[in-house]
């Protein structure tokens, strides 16, 4: 039972971080219609950002840390936004699904060739070691990771549900007309979301560049993993990010230890598979309804 309760916790916690990229993908598709196939390198490229602050400026974890959140913001937000988006938007979801195709591949090959192609170590930012409750031992950094992505979490349900721009930004989700029609900037709430979805994106390099290493290729798996987890959870629904990012975590822990870890990886996969099967809308989902 200890061993199962261990795995829980650890499989939550690296749940969240899968989560904090699936909440990426949901607000884009609900904000802009967008499908950003990059998503998992614009959490490695945020590493590789922290790792560039503290190897060569100097500057300590936390403080490269929020230097990075700007660089995201600017860059992967913005710049992703105004440079690739807004330009293609127009032509429909294809052209952009292309485009971001391509965006990843390209991210990947610049920082191999302008940075390194191996894996480079990161800092934790939280203690080493673990702590006993009892026969449970849990490590500092599940639990850390855990209180800093929950606390992240709560912070950006509490900004869209209790904030005048937030409850804007959810009316731009619902209905771009009729929120136009309510007098609000659509633009300007469109461009929040995508400052916001790189911020997380950025947070989420933070707490899983340590176990995965800061390597160019890192993004494939967690922008994979990301993805099944908006879908398993609802694509219409940011609770169904987090159900769909914690339930994969979980399952890959009780998997890898129960049954094997050659099946850990395909955890994912099964899950989003049957979620689409029998219910393809999503755990959390609503189905919706399209006049043709």
């Amino acid at each position: 039972m200890g061993d199962l309760v261990q795995l829980v916790v650890s499989g939550t916690a690296t749940g969240a971080i899968y989560a904090l990229a699936a909440l990426g993908f949901t607000l884009l598709w609900q904000a802009a219609g967008t499908i950003n196939f990059a998503q998992g390198e614009f959490v490695m490229v945020p590493a590789f950002v922290m790792l560039f602050f503290m190897s060569f400026v100097g500057v300590p974890l936390w403080l490269a840390f929020l230097l990075t959140c700007a660089v995201s913001m600017l860059f992967l937000g913005y710049g992703f936004k105004r440079g690739i988006v807004d330009p293609l938007i127009r032509h429909g979801v294809i052209p952009l699904v292309i485009a971001t195709l391509g965006l990843s591949i390209g991210l990947k090959q610049l920082v191999k060739a302008g940075y390194s192609a191996e894996a480079h170590p990161f800092p934790n930012p939280f203690p080493d070691g673990q702590f006993a409750l009892g026969n449970l031992h849990v490590s500092y950094a599940d639990v850390g990771t855990l209180c800093f992505a929950g606390l992240i979490v709560i912070s950006l349900q509490m900004f869209l549900n209790r904030t005048v721009t937030g409850r804007a930004m959810q009316a731009v989700a619902q209905n771009t007309d009729a929120a136009k029609v309510l007098g609000i900037d659509v633009r300007r709430m469109v461009l929040y979301t995508f400052l916001i979805n790189a911020f997380l994106a950025a947070v989420a390099a933070l707490l899983v560049a340590p176990t995965y290493l800061a390597k160019f290729d890192m993004g494939d798996s967690i922008g994979q993993k990301a993805f099944f987890a908006a879908i398993i959870g609802g694509f219409n629904q940011t609770r169904g990010a987090l159900l769909g990012g914690v339930l994969i975590g979980i399952l890959e822990n009780v998997v890898g230890f129960y049954v094997s870890p050659a099946y850990k990886e395909g955890v994912a996969l099964m899950l989003f598979l049957a979620v689409i099967l029998f219910r393809p809308e999503g755990l959390l989902g609503k189905a919706e309804e399209r006049k043709v």
